[in-house]
């Protein structure tokens, strides 16, 4: 039997073979944000980090921002949760979502998904979807949106929201 002997390499494919191109992307650059005028996180998180074009918000609550109270509680005598306003608290959310947006470098108008959670989807989400429409009044502008109902978040709020923003589009 007689082996079929194997071209040399030429000098073309010796020089392709050491140029092996890596089809890697430029790494995206991330910046933390901590905006002055929101309310304090809650646990040790920042309100929001953008990587590129995309900002992503912590999970964001009705507190207000002065005095950290949440808008819309009503208590007791013993400190003890008796009622509270859902009107009240998506209002102070939006406000507080628009601060970090603002904080950012981004609008409003750029949020592109929204991840709703209630406390109470049955008591509540009624009044959330007239204030939403009323911030949101042209649905195909509106970013997208998911509403959970939960049992509870980690203060006495009725609402929180996780958005994500595209800025500089």
């Amino acid at each position: 039997m007689s082996a079929k002997k194997k071209a040399a390499p030429t000098k073309t494919a010796k020089a392709a073979s050491r140029k092996v191109a890596t089809n890697k992307p430029a790494k995206a650059s991330r910046k933390v944000i901590q905006a002055d005028d929101a309310p304090r996180a809650v646990g040790h998180y920042p309100h929001a980090r953008r990587v590129g074009e995309l900002l992503f918000l912590s999970g964001i609550g009705p507190r207000n921002p002065g005095d950290n109270r949440i808008n819309g509680n009503v208590y007791d005598a013993d400190d003890r949760l008796i009622s509270y306003d859902i009107d009240a608290q998506v209002r102070a959310v939006f406000a507080n979502v628009r601060t970090v947006l603002e904080a950012s470098g981004a609008r409003w108008e750029d949020l592109v998904d929204v991840t709703v959670y209630l406390t109470d989807m049955a008591r509540d989400f009624g009044k959330y979807n007239q204030v939403w429409a009323e911030y949101f009044p042209d649905a195909d502008k509106a970013p997208c949106r998911t509403t959970l109902g939960i049992t509870a978040l980690p203060t006495p709020i009725a609402i929180e929201l996780k958005c994500t923003a595209v800025v500089g589009r």
